[in-house]
């Protein structure tokens, strides 16, 4: 006979738990080397933005003359500007415009875009087509000329720059967020909060939508890198950010003019929008995949 006891025995026995769909997510992202590499540039973007006061060897906006437009160097490693600025503490503390502009303004598109887009897919009917159409008309208007339009009724500046891509960004949201819960809201459980009494507020917020937001985390990662762009164009021609706050886009627009004898100035701000897009690029795809059902091993 054993003298393994029984409580001994069952110690021997491997238990496994099932992963949270969280944790499976983020087991097939870290899967993903090119997603995890956009993290890291992200993770890098974000840093910089935080820290800049720290990490900028120059203060971003004082100007020396004397050592305009010097070639990049040991002592300015991006050169300095046409005003002597250096444009490695430009680039940096330019993060921050874009890191606000890129989280605020797809924040706002989605807030609005979703609350939209759940009304119409949940309620359907007259409201579904109302709501439906303006954003067909909205999206009918390329985004650059709804911003432009947008940027000029309000003025310039970073909050109404926000607002203008905000806006424009929206009905992406809308169309993501009403197909999606039009595919949720006659499963069982919906049905069965229903019979127990529910609000229809509870249900969107608590059932559907919480079951709907894969497609749109995709959406956000990949919009991020677009109202990054979006920011940088409309400082390009002069409705962005005012001079001398440093932003890539702006940085762009004044080195334009030097492009010839000292493409250091544009060519850093470009690349540094460049960084900035292809990080939530590669984290959109990872996103893509980590969520997609079907890929599920």
């Amino acid at each position: 006979m054993s003298n393994v006891t029984l409580q001994e025995s069952s110690e021997l026995v491997p238990t496994y738990k099932k992963k949270s769909q969280k944790a499976e997510v983020w087991r097939r992202f870290c899967r993903n080397k090119k997603a995890v590499v956009g993290l890291i540039m992200l993770c890098v973007l974000i840093f910089a933005a935080i820290f800049a006061q720290y990490i900028a060897p120059y203060d971003p906006i004082e100007q020396n003359l004397k050592n305009r437009l010097q070639k990049p160097s040991v002592e300015h490693i991006f050169g300095t500007d046409e005003l002597g600025r250096d444009i490695l503490s430009r680039v940096i503390y330019g993060s921050r415009i874009s890191v606000s502009v890129g989280l605020i303004a797809v924040g706002i598109a989605c807030l609005l875009g979703g609350f939209l887009g759940a009304i119409a897919g949940y309620y359907g009917g007259s409201l579904d087509n109302v709501i439906m159409r303006f954003m067909d008309i909205a999206m009918a208007i390329p985004s650059i000329l709804l911003n432009i339009a947008i940027v000029s009724a309000l003025g310039s500046g970073l909050q109404n720059m926000m607002i203008a891509i905000g806006i424009s960004t929206m009905p992406r949201y809308c169309r993501i967020m009403r197909s999606s819960i039009m595919s949720v809201r006659d499963q069982e459980f919906v049905e069965a909060s229903k019979a127990a009494g529910a609000s229809d507020f509870f249900i969107i917020t608590q059932h559907i939508i919480p079951n709907s937001m894969a497609p749109m985390i995709v959406q956000i990662s990949m919009s991020v890198g677009t109202a990054i762009l979006s920011c940088a164009s409309l400082s390009f021609i002069g409705l962005g950010i005012e001079p001398p706050t440093p932003e890539w886009g702006a940085m762009l627009s004044t080195g334009r003019d030097f492009i010839r004898n000292s493409p250091h100035i544009t060519t850093f701000p470009g690349a540094a929008i460049m960084f900035a897009i292809y990080a939530m690029n590669l984290i959109g795809d990872g996103l893509r995949d980590a969520l997609d059902p079907k890929l599920k091993d």
